[in-house]
């Protein structure tokens, strides 16, 4: 079993955070929301604050987990277990270090956006409003 952690940041204008792999990356140019693999002796919060630190250059002030989902793909025998978290950053701007490019969309438009299998489910929770990110911040 893999981990691995993906925040969802959802801004003061409810616009949530996404990023487009790499043209060089597995699975070129699909969307994603950031994050990464945990490192072994890690816990999910400290991979999620590495992450988002090497990705796009911020400092995580508050997260609180929102899904946990397993996903396998078909090329590959190893199993995802894919943990969101709801994410709050410290700085006003991001700097994308690991992405084609990162957009701020509506969760109504993450339907038209190309993502990997795996976040499908979640983006159905956020498109439909069953999950808020900043509601669940804001109750911690």
């Amino acid at each position: 079993m893999i981990h691995v952690v993906a925040a969802v940041v959802e801004r003061s204008d409810r616009r949530l955070l996404i990023g487009q792999r790499r043209r060089s990356d597995t699975s070129p140019l699909k969307w994603e929301f950031p994050g990464g693999k945990v490192r072994v002796g890690e816990t999910f919060e400290q991979a999620l604050a590495r992450e988002l630190r090497e990705e796009l250059g911020v400092t995580i002030t508050k997260s609180a987990a929102i899904a946990s989902i397993r996903h396998q793909y078909a090329n590959t025998s190893d199993e995802l277990e894919i943990h969101f978290f709801a994410a709050q950053f410290a700085e006003p701007d991001v700097h994308p270090q690991a992405f084609e490019q990162v957009a701020w969309v509506l969760p109504r438009e993450l339907s038209q956006y190309d993502f990997l299998a795996a976040n499908r489910q979640l983006i159905a929770c956020l498109a439909t409003g069953r999950i808020k990110p900043a509601d669940i911040l804001a109750e911690t």
